[in-house]
Order: C-alpha cells, then structure tokens, then sequence
C-alpha cells in the first residue's frame, strides 16, 4: 500500500477556507477507510434459490385452505397461505430450519434480481424475530410482496445473525418459476369457502312447528356443515342433539327429537360422511331454552345442535 503525505503550509493554502476543504477530505478519506476496515470485518450469509434450483409449488389446494410454497436452500420454506373465512385473508411464513435464539427485527425489501441490473429497490416492511418462533406477516405486506414477485422483483430479508454479531444474514425470495404457480394460487384463493370452521362449529338448527322439516335459514345452514365436512378430514367428531317443544305428548315429542338427530345423520351419511365421526341423538322436551306458552318460544325450543369437534 502506497502511502500519501499532504504538506500544508502557507505556500500551497492561500485562504482559511482551502484549508477547510483539505480538512474536510482528509476526514472523508479516513471515514471511508473505517467504513471498508468494517465492511471486511462483517461476514454476509446469502440464501436464496438459483434459477436451477427455484421451484414454487401449490402445497395446499382445496376449498379450505391454499398455501404457495418456495424452498430457500439451506435455509427452511417461504409459505404464503390463505384460508377460508367471511374476509379475504392472507399470511405470509417464513420457515426457517435454525429458528431465531432472540428477538431482533429484519428488514424487508424487494430487490432487483442479478439478471434485472439496474432497478431500484424500496423497503417494504420491518418484519419482528420472536424466540423460537417462525416470523410471519401479515396480509397487507404478503399481497404485497406477492405484488413484486409478480413484477420480476425479489422480496429479500436481512438481519442481523443472532449466534454471530459480527455476520449479517440475507434471504431472497426467487422469481424464477414463480409466476405459473402464482396464477394456480390466486385461482385456489377465489374458490375458498366464504365461512371458516369457526362460524359453523356450533350451530343451532330450527324445524317448522310439528315437523322435521327445517327452516329455510336452517336448511342453509346445515349444506354448510355438509359441504364443510365433505372437505375436512381433521374434523374427529360430530355431535348432533334433537330437542322439541311440549306441543303434544311426551313420548311422541321424545320419538319426533330421535327421528330429527337420525334424520341429520343419515343426511350427512349420505353425503359420504363416515357414520363413525357422528353421534346422533334426541331429548325431547328436556333443556328448553324459551317459554313454551309462546309460538316464538316453541319455535326456539324445536332446534336441533350440531357441534363439531377437531383432531
């Protein structure tokens, strides 16, 4: 290394600002060493996928939940996932094989990939590592960072390694082959249901006054259940309890209660429900929930509770 001496006096510096201005550089010039004396010193782990290695694949396509997945080498799984509900909804996960020995932030940015030269990035969140939990954001960020991808840009996370302090950690999300899985994915989350499990798990079912014939609202209600559990299999039990009002004798409600539970069984059964995962039975007039002295309370108390239960 060559090493330069500047000779100031008053034959090379006419004026206190000139002065200044060599000041001033030699400043620059020893913050920019320092800068690269520390650049040198800090070590840059890089994940992400090479254009042979980059694959998107639709991990879960059903009526119930999507999930588009990209493997990072060496590193764990980016997963962006939907699920059925009232509300459009969307998650991003980033599933990491080391998961963060404490809590620290990671800078989000979407970045031009080596083959774009040229185009800027821009930051698009602050992402929070909690301890020994995968991170996650949520749907505003993960549309949008789905929204650069789809554009040819490479959303990318860097923090600060959490074992090495000296080492920062990179994590790039690839584009190459992203785009035809993306297309399966948006058509998977148009087709989800608009109710979640959580809006149907328990459920009160009406009938007409002496009949086992439900309301319409009811009726609704229950090609919900069916259709749900055509489409979930983790669902392990299925409850339904048939009560009556006390129009009429006791027996006969007690017999009218059974033949409503059997009724919703065999409905579900029918529908390629295995009869295992349900229980059916009926009470009679037992547990009102209104007066029977009123038609609107007896129309409350014929009801039939359908309760669902996961593995």
């Amino acid at each position: 290394m060559k090493m330069h001496v500047i000779a100031i006096d008053n034959t090379f510096i006419a004026s206190s600002s000139h002065y200044q201005f060599v000041v001033k550089g030699l400043l620059l010039l020893a913050i920019l060493i320092n800068f690269y004396v520390s650049d040198a010193q800090a070590g840059i782990r890089q994940y992400s996928a090479d254009l042979n290695s980059s694959s998107w694949q639709l991990a879960n396509d059903s009526r119930l939940q999507c999930t588009l997945a990209h493997q990072i080498p060496h590193y764990g799984q980016a997963k962006f996932s939907a699920k059925a509900s009232r509300q459009l909804n969307m998650e991003f996960e980033l599933d990491m094989m080391l998961l963060p020995d404490n809590y620290s932030l990671a800078q989000v940015r979407s970045e031009s990939p080596k083959w774009r030269p040229g185009y800027g990035g821009r930051v698009l969140a602050d992402m929070k590592l909690y301890k020994q939990f995968n991170p996650s954001l949520p749907k505003k960020v993960a549309w949008t960072m789905l929204s650069e991808l789809e554009q040819g840009m490479s959303p990318t996370f860097y923090y600060n390694d959490w074992y090495s302090k000296q080492d920062k950690i990179s994590v790039g999300l690839s584009t190459a082959r992203f785009k035809n899985a993306y297309q399966n994915f948006v058509a998977c989350v148009g087709n989800l249901l608009n109710y979640s499990f959580d809006d149907i798990a328990f459920t009160v079912l009406n009938y007409q006054s002496n009949s086992d014939n439900f309301t319409k609202a009811s009726q609704r209600r229950i090609d919900m259940i069916r259709e749900y559990l055509s489409l979930d299999p983790n669902l392990e039990l299925v409850l339904v309890d048939a009560y009556s009002d006390s129009y009429g004798g006791r027996w006969s409600n007690f017999k009218l209660s059974e033949k409503r539970a059997l009724k919703i069984r065999d409905y579900f059964v029918n529908n390629g429900i295995d009869a295992s995962r349900i229980e059916a039975k009926g009470y009679g007039e037992k547990r009102h929930i209104a007066s029977n002295d009123t038609t609107l309370g007896r129309g409350k108390n014929r009801r039939v509770v359908i309760q669902m239960q996961k593995l």
